[in-house]
């Protein structure tokens, strides 16, 4: 069974990597994750504020705005205490590809394109094989346009490609007006790959001690359906390879990832909840599966489940949506149908 795939240009034993967590913090973890089976392993990742929180300047703003109201004491969190900064950063990375085999893949966090993109060529002197770039940002400002949002994401991405030889992912989340548009511009701009999608976590409230506090939810099955509809709209359309994040917990929904077009299939709260050698039985599972429906290969099943290759494309936009409305029937016992 050929379960190879590539991705950016990378050849992989598998399309199944784990995404940046807190997992990859410890060199031994990496080497257990190769162990398993990964494909690649994508690093937990390093944040524009670790890196410019090196300047007295940010620490000075960051105190400034966390404590100007009794009611806002936690926005930030206390940089220090928050994984390591990036001369170790760098140095994890290098001990990683000095370990492993399999690639090792970089991960910088931020949105602004400032003199931090220039740690993305650290990382590639480091070792690693290519570069994740998560552009994490939520808009406030009411006189802030979209389209200076979306000119934020592709100057980072233009910034940093200028900046080094590897090939770099560009991770985003699903709040455009128009994804397939913006994926475009991305590719324009230079991004290799899409990771789709960034997980936007919400904040709650602490009604006894009126903080706002971080709320840590970890993915279910349920998430794939956004990203899985996407990257099979956008697969054969926007010349770019394709990550599927949130919701990959299963064999079935790793395949269902390939049949939608993606090239791999990225994958952190089932080995955060289950341990890292789900791996192993995933890729089983999986091999089990394409043995009994007569699968000899990834490369045979990926995209066959596109919009572009399946019998009823209209199910991927409005048709669909007003046939799961039309599909609610209630029974006897009270039970949805």
């Amino acid at each position: 069974m050929d379960l190879s795939t590539s991705y950016m240009g990378l050849k992989l034993k598998n399309p199944i990597v784990p995404s940046a967590s807190p997992l990859s913090e410890r060199a031994y973890n990496i080497r257990w994750m190769e162990d398993s089976g990964a494909g690649a392993v994508v690093m937990y990742s390093l944040f524009e504020e670790q890196i410019k929180g090196e300047s007295v300047q940010l620490d000075h703003f960051l105190t400034y705005g966390s404590e100007s109201t009794a009611e806002a004491l936690s926005y930030y969190p206390d940089i220090e205490q928050y994984n390591v900064g990036p001369d170790e950063y760098l140095e994890r990375i290098r001990h990683a590809t000095e370990t492993v085999d399999i690639p090792i893949i970089g991960s910088l966090n931020g949105v602004s394109s400032g003199g931090w993109v220039e740690y993305a060529r650290e990382i590639e002197q480091a070792g690693a094989s290519a570069l994740e770039l998560n552009v994490y940002y939520i808009p406030t400002d009411t006189a802030m346009p979209a389209e200076t949002v979306e000119q934020m994401y592709l100057d980072v991405v233009a910034s940093v490609k200028r900046t080094v030889k590897i090939p770099v992912a560009v991770k985003v989340g699903p709040f455009f007006s128009s994804p397939p548009n913006m994926a475009m511009r991305l590719s324009n701009a230079g991004a290799d790959a899409l990771v789709l999608f960034n997980r936007f976590y919400q904040p709650d409230f602490d009604l006894e001690n009126l903080e706002v506090v971080p709320h840590l939810v970890l993915s279910g099955s349920h998430e794939l359906l956004l990203p899985l509809r996407w990257v099979a709209i956008l697969h054969g359309r926007v010349p770019v390879d394709f990550a599927i994040t949130s919701g990959v917990h299963t064999e079935f929904d790793v395949l269902k990832c390939m049949m939608a077009g993606a090239n791999v299939a990225m994958m952190a709260s089932e080995l955060l909840e289950k341990g890292i050698g789900r791996i192993g039985d995933i890729l089983h599972a999986m091999v089990r599966w394409m043995e009994e429906h007569g699968y000899d290969s990834i490369e045979m099943m990926q995209g066959s489940m596109s919009q572009r290759h399946v019998a009823e494309p209209a199910a991927f936009e409005r048709a669909n949506y007003m046939k799961v409305l039309q599909s609610w029937r209630p029974d006897p016992t009270g039970q949805l149908l």
